[in-house]
Parts: C-alpha cells; structure tokens; sequence
C-alpha cells in the first residue's frame, strides 16, 4: 500500500464538464451558481462539439460529466459513447444516485471508467440534512444496483462540520457496497456555501489532520483507492499551482470555461467556448492572477475564501494552503519500486 502526494501532469487534459445546472435536489452546499454559469441544457450536438475541441488539444484526454445531475439529460449515453469513440482516456460520471431516463440500461461497464456518487452521511438522517429527504436510500439503492451490473463505482464525500462526526463510519460501509474508490472533499466556500458563514461549516486544520488521514487509512486498507486533498502544505513543500502546471478545464452550459474551481463564483474565467471555438478570454481574468505568489500559497484562496486563513500576531500566515487540485492518494494496489 503507497500513500502519495498526486504530483500534476502536462501530458493530459481533464476536462470537468457541466452539460446542464438542473438538479433534482438543493444540497446545502451544492457549488453551481446559475447567474453565473447558466440554466442552459446543452443540446447533443454542442456537447459533441466541445468534447472534440479538448481532443484536439491533446490525444490525452480524460471527461468527467457534471451537473446539476447529469443524468437528467437525456442525451447522457449518446455524450459518453461519443466521448468514448473520439479516444477520451476515461469517462467518469459524477451522481446524486437518482440515475433518471433509466441510465444503467442505456450505457454498459466498458461504456464508463467510473460512476461516481456522491453521499454526505454514513446514515440518513445526517446525508438528507444536506442533500434532502429521502436521498440516502435512493442513491444506496443506485449505489447496489450499479454495482450488481458490473460498473466500476466510486463515492464523493464532502467534508463539512455537519458530517464530519460520521466520516469513520464510512469505510465499513463503503466496503460493504463493493465500492472500488472513495474521494474525501474539503467544502468550498462557493455557490450555497459561499452564502453561509465559512466558520459555520469548514472544519478547522485540527480538525481535519485529526479525522481525515486516519479514515483515508482505514478506507484503503480495506483495499479501496482513497484520494483527498492536501489542503495544507509543510514547511519544506513548494507550493504549484495547477492553473499553470496541470491542463484542468471546468466547462459550464454559458460556455464559460475556468482553469480554477476557485474562480467559479465570478465572471473571471480564462477561456469561453465561442461558436464552438475555445478562445481565450480578455485581460484581467483569472489566468493573470496564478503567477502571483505570497506567502500564504494559493493566491486564489486568499482573494476568495480568505476565511481559510490564519495569522499569527506578527501578520505572517500560521499555515499555507495548497492549490485545491493537489491530492493525496492511497493506493492499496500499488508495491513499491526498487
């Protein structure tokens, strides 16, 4: 079993993209800002379109579909098959479980790398707090019979103060599943949470080196692959920021397209798709702001959720925070080299 940091790579594109902003449900700290990113559901055809823009840009290439839920599309297999036939690397599909226009019928396992879910609590009274009533059951249930139909699967955790407490019940019920990954998110100060009071939801660093290596741990040693963000870096790591080093796109249904979650709530994105054609967009945008380097670490943290930020009494940061693409993995399938 190797723990590692996930160092990021040129030699491939990730392309996270949102085919619609619609959802079936409200989850308190869902991130998708309409004002912002659109109420569009995109046709097939500019899906399509979009998906062979990034193909061009490397034969490298791996799609996560997103939403909104984007199973509500209805044109959902056809984009995977396409993605599929135009050599995207691999195609995950980020989901509430509902799995509407009997999905799992419509795509099979050689179809799709991943089917990912996404669950906030290891029991339903504390995931519907966050996500509604009547969504644990229904993406357990999605969970199962994915699994029973041979689909690779995986779970989204997000991490907040409203669910922390029951982060170490999860393995055992991952494991239970036959769930082959599990993602550990830090909440984002962005969309619903952006609204909120931060220190009403983000959990402390204390709290999050205390709880979040140790379940990551547990988790892979049931031979899960457990991957989480670094968050905070030590004192001898350098920090890089992936809007310069790594090729990540964050597409939305307006056609804006970011290289930083971060910068989503805000009309600063680095590039727009324009009659299909991705272009870069105008100074000052957020590609302006990477090269910036303080001595807190991300730039785009300190500018838009400083409430992650503490200050010793001489001013200087009591920690740096590291670029929110920087992960660590667990990897229980991998032997060390020699």
């Amino acid at each position: 079993m190797i723990k590692k940091t996930v160092s990021f790579s040129k030699k491939s594109i990730n392309v996270f993209f949102h085919i619609l902003t619609r959802c079936n449900l409200r989850c308190t700290h869902c991130y998708i800002n309409p004002h912002e990113h659109g109420t569009q559901t995109l046709p097939i055809d500019v899906i399509e379109n979009w998906l062979c823009a990034f193909m061009e840009k490397s034969r490298s290439a791996n799609v996560i579909f997103l939403g909104g839920e984007p199973t509500m599309h209805p044109d959902l297999p056809r984009a995977v098959k396409r993605a599929r036939a135009i050599g995207y690397k691999s195609i995950t599909i980020d989901t509430n479980g509902f799995l509407f226009h009997d999905f799992l019928k419509k795509v099979s396992p050689s179809d799709i790398d991943f089917l990912s879910f996404s669950l906030d609590g290891a029991t339903e009274e504390t995931n519907d707090q966050i996500r509604g009533k009547g969504v644990y059951q229904t993406c357990i249930k999605g969970i199962k019979e994915a699994v029973s139909l041979g689909f690779h699967t995986s779970l989204i955790y997000t991490v907040s103060r409203t669910n922390i407490h029951e982060l170490p019940l999860m393995p055992p019920l991952i494991e239970a599943m036959g769930i082959k990954r599990f993602f550990i998110q830090v909440i984002g100060m962005r969309g619903n949470s952006g609204k909120e009071n931060a220190g009403d939801v983000q959990v402390s660093k204390k709290e999050w080196l205390e709880k979040i290596p140790e379940v990551a741990l547990d988790t892979a040693s049931r031979g899960i692959i457990t991957t989480y963000p670094k968050v905070f870096l030590s004192p001898e790591e350098t920090f890089e920021c992936a809007g310069i080093v790594a090729d990540n796109y964050f597409i939305f249904p307006n056609g804006r397209v970011y290289k930083c979650p971060l910068c989503e709530d805000f009309p600063i994105h680095g590039f727009s798709f324009v009659n299909n054609v991705l272009v870069k967009t105008p100074r000052i945008n957020e590609t302006d702001l990477f090269e910036l380097t303080i001595s807190e670490g991300c730039v785009m943290n300190k500018l838009i959720q400083p409430e992650n930020l503490v200050y010793k009494k001489d001013g200087t940061s009591e920690h740096r925070i590291a670029c929110c693409m920087l992960k660590e993995e667990i990897d229980p399938t991998a032997k060390n080299s020699r």
